[in-house]
């Protein structure tokens, strides 16, 4: 099995671990109340998904 010639130093370490949080969380539209939502769940402020109404809503 391959082992490492040199210790990697503490900078390079820590920059390979830290580049999984860089990314955000994409958002969508809703189809039907122009919300943004995140892609492939149901929106939170109408209850629709694909133009279906999946879920009922009360208003406050």
């Amino acid at each position: 099995m391959a082992v490492p010639k040199r210790r990697h130093s503490k900078s390079r370490r820590d920059k390979r671990r830290a580049t999984w949080k860089l990314k955000s969380t994409p958002m969508a539209k809703c189809g039907h109340c122009q919300q943004p939502i995140v892609p492939h769940r149901i929106c939170p402020h109408c209850g629709y998904y694909g133009g279906v109404e999946v879920l009922r809503v009360e208003e406050e």
